[in-house]
């Protein structure tokens, strides 16, 4: 993976600048709506405590709430991947494949862009490492923290008091830097959802930072075996051809020092997606992410 890309990944990508003109039929008329809205779907912003905005993308079926409440899957970098999960909860219920018993909430901010710049803070905890910190000196970095609190102090009760939800079926998903905090969730706060998806998490930001906190949360359990009192899972998703970011490795290698914490009650795999690259991972992800959240815990 080029610095380019990374960069353009990390920062911003206009959906406008990616959007070909396109001279319409001299017959076509033009549409009721304004553009094309995906059925069963809801969006509305909240402002956090700590000053930020985030657009809210739900997708959630119709019709009555199962007895025990919906499931719910939090979707990190909703506005470039809640679409994907959306429409893949509303096909695949067609089948009864349960999808149509959950609910899926897309996380991301009030503009058009696919990777807004501030995933950056809300995703990483301050930058150690000289030359990552300035090649993003003008990014904000360094605001998990103030993000988690978000997500589970304000955004989450607002789900609650929003659907019927089931409490003990909570699952999130990220992708690259959301990998990265979906890791951080898991390895700090591992009771605060039931089932991680992490898919191609950027374990080598700031010189692998992120295995302290591995390190850190294996001796914790070591000292604490009753911490997962739940049955907690983590599912990671990586391509076969991520390698030029070593990412395809390092996932497969978390993946197998994790299978050690299996005694504590961590149940983890890994799947590696042949002939995926970082920016197709999450469209191969979807329906793999969405098994993995309907799971009883």
């Amino acid at each position: 993976m080029t610095p380019s890309f990374l960069k353009q990944m990390m920062l911003g990508i206009s959906l406008a600048a990616l959007t070909p003109a396109i001279a319409a039929p001299s017959n076509a008329q033009p549409a009721e709506t304004q553009g094309y809205v995906v059925p069963e779907t809801e969006v509305w912003d909240i402002e956090a405590a700590h000053g930020e905005t985030y657009r809210i993308y739900i997708s959630r079926p119709e019709g009555e709430a199962p007895e025990q409440g919906y499931p719910v899957l939090y979707v990190l970098d909703g506005n470039a991947l809640f679409a994907g999960f959306a429409e893949a909860r509303r096909i695949q219920s067609i089948y009864n494949y349960g999808f149509d018993k959950m609910i899926v909430v897309g996380i991301g901010y009030p503009n058009q862009e696919l990777y807004d710049s501030r995933r950056v803070g809300d995703f990483t905890p301050p930058i150690e490492a000289p030359f990552l910190a300035e090649y993003h000196k003008d990014d904000p970095s360094g605001k998990r923290d103030l993000f988690f609190d978000f997500l589970m102090d304000e955004l989450r009760p607002e789900i609650e008091t929003r659907y019927s939800i089931n409490p003990l079926r909570q699952s999130l998903y990220g992708h690259s830097l959301g990998g990265l905090f979906a890791l951080h969730v898991l390895y700090t706060q591992p009771d605060a959802f039931n089932a991680i998806i992490a898919a191609s998490p950027a374990i080598w930001w700031d010189r692998q930072m992120i295995i302290k906190e591995e390190q850190a949360f294996a001796a914790r359990l070591e000292d604490e075996p009753e911490l997962l009192g739940h049955v907690a899972r983590l599912l990671l998703l990586v391509g076969e051809r991520e390698e030029e970011s070593a990412m395809t490795g390092d996932t497969i290698l978390l993946g197998e020092r994790l299978k050690d914490l299996s005694k504590y009650g961590l149940r983890s795999d890994y799947q590696v997606f042949e002939d995926e690259t970082h920016i197709s991972v999450p469209s191969r992800s979807v329906t793999v992410t969405m098994r993995e959240a309907m799971q009883w815990p």
